[in-house]
């Protein structure tokens, strides 16, 4: 079964950095996306970045671009959110997902991780 796994939130002052990971396991597809979600409190969760595992293409939200990077290593079947230059209103549950195109909609992605707390001090 699909499993996608993220770590590697915690705490963080402002304008430090945090790499998270997602760790996929029992996937059976020949193309696909995998994307990175957040979600602050009293908020929709919102698109953050994509990228195609085949090809590499990647789509950066414009709120984060410059600041996060995604990236992924083929051989480990893990996905990576690079995030620097941190901001408080970075602060949120960070999610993994998987999904069929290179796409910024929820809707879009039909397999998501347990989320990992990234909070940012001012």
């Amino acid at each position: 079964q699909v499993q996608l796994v993220e770590s590697g939130g915690g705490l963080v002052q402002a304008g430090g950095s945090l790499r998270l990971s997602c760790a996929t396991s029992g996937l059976t597809f020949s193309t696909y996306s995998m994307a990175w979600f957040r979600q602050a409190p009293g908020k929709e969760r919102e698109f953050v970045a994509t990228i195609s595992w085949n090809s590499g293409r990647t789509y950066v939200a414009d709120s984060v671009k410059g600041r996060f990077t995604i990236s992924r290593d083929i051989a480990k079947n893990t996905v990576y959110l690079q995030m620097n230059s941190l901001k408080p209103d970075d602060t949120a549950v960070y999610y993994c997902a998987l999904g069929f195109g290179l796409s910024s909609a929820r809707s879009d992605y039909k397999y998501w991780g347990q989320g990992t707390q990234v909070t940012v001090s001012s």
